[in-house]
């Protein structure tokens, strides 16, 4: 019996020592940021970059690079462009020209449920963390202005990378630096989740965002549910456009019928007399 008790405690220790050796040699192997630029209502960018460190791609071989080259082929799919910074650094950017073609380009660039099975060859489902990602972008229309609300949920409950029991062994954020940033001309004012969520537990807390400039940028936490939540507004081009037309239409009429004289008198048969 104290045998047995004691193999169980040792078998306890050895993994441990394992979470802690694996946490102090892959730290900070992941660097992946994604963000939406804002230019106007009318024009943006996705922005996604990833950087691995030199042991996680020693350590992992030829997966990672197929991790990659599987991020390049949606990236142009969805009409992008990727630049490779080296065998192990990528950036990829993705246009869009309105709020419905954001949602609909971000869903499916990031969603691994579609991208997963059709990209990845030769890897089981087991094999990779599940994730589920969605973007939600609301937009009303003031004539020249345009007020967004822009909602992102992220559940990175799969990236608890070591675990037992259901236990948290290891920090995954030491390991994964993931982050989303958010850049519009005006700046952007970010929704507490006490607002937004009414006290739902489900979500994660504490993910302040850090603001720099018209930039907010958001530590997301591996482990949680990340539930980001703004609103900013825009300019748009075509009201922009729309009021220009109209107050360029009105200061002729006004230039015409104020220094100019009548037509219809000018040119009338007493004045020809």
């Amino acid at each position: 019996m104290n045998l047995s008790v004691l193999a169980k405690s040792f078998a306890r220790l050895r993994f441990v020592c394992l979470v802690l050796l694996a946490s102090l040699v892959l730290s900070g192997c992941v660097q992946y940021e994604a963000g939406v630029n804002f230019e106007n209502s009318n024009r943006g960018e996705l922005v996604q970059h990833i950087k691995l460190a030199e042991r996680l791609t020693s350590f992992s071989g030829d997966s990672v690079y197929d991790w990659l080259n599987s991020i390049e082929r949606r990236a142009r799919k969805e009409e992008g462009k990727v630049r490779r910074l080296s065998k192990s650094e990528i950036i990829v950017t993705i246009p869009f020209s309105s709020g419905e073609e954001l949602q609909t380009k971000f869903n499916e660039f990031f969603n691994p449920k579609i991208n997963q099975k059709a990209e990845v060859k030769g890897t089981s489902d087991s094999e990779l963390p599940k994730i589920e990602s969605n973007l939600l972008l609301f937009q009303n229309n003031f004539l020249v202005l345009v007020r967004n609300r822009l909602i992102y949920d992220v559940d990175l409950r799969s990236l608890s990378l070591i675990a037992n029991n259901g236990n948290v062994l290891a920090n995954a954020g030491s390991i994964l630096d993931l982050e989303f940033s958010l850049k519009t001309p005006w700046g952007v004012r970010n929704i507490q989740q006490t607002e937004s969520a009414q006290g739902d537990s489900s979500l994660s807390v504490g993910i302040a965002p850090e603001k720099s400039q018209n930039k907010l940028v958001w530590k997301l936490v591996p482990g949680q549910l990340n539930h980001i939540e703004v609103t900013f507004w825009l300019p748009s081009p075509l009201g922009i456009g729309s009021l220009l037309i109209i107050l360029f239409v009105a200061s002729g009429l006004y230039l015409r019928y104020t220094f100019m004289p009548d037509p219809s008198i000018q040119f009338s048969p007493s004045s020809a007399k």
